[in-house]
């Protein structure tokens, strides 16, 4: 199973690794609210949001930084992993979700 996880990254391995120097963490047990905190830290020109559900009240983070660019992420906790969302109107299957108050 490792291997293949390798596999997969192995395209995106360098950027990944340069962007855990840049942060300073260790994420080789994986990463939670913590590790979020210093990514948005990093990222100041982003908001990250994390959802535990695809609906817009399953917030488990939200950055505390205003800017109207957005990382969305969906948190899948079966496989204890990070996704991005793309598209979060066509994820939670709603016409519009409002970036300013995350209603539908």
């Amino acid at each position: 199973m490792i291997y293949k996880s390798y596999i997969k990254g192995w395209k995106i391995r360098h950027a990944v690794q340069t962007l855990i120097d840049a942060t300073g963490l260790d994420l080789y047990n994986g990463g939670g609210i913590p590790e979020l905190v210093r990514f948005q830290e990093y990222f100041r020109q982003y908001k990250i949001v994390v959802y535990h559900g695809l609906s817009y009240d399953d917030i488990m983070f939200e950055g505390r930084v205003d800017s109207s660019k957005r990382l969305n992420i969906l948190y899948d906790d079966v496989e204890c992993h990070y996704h991005v969302i793309v598209n979060l109107t066509a994820a939670m299957a709603k016409k519009y979700v409002c970036k300013g108050c995350n209603k539908a």
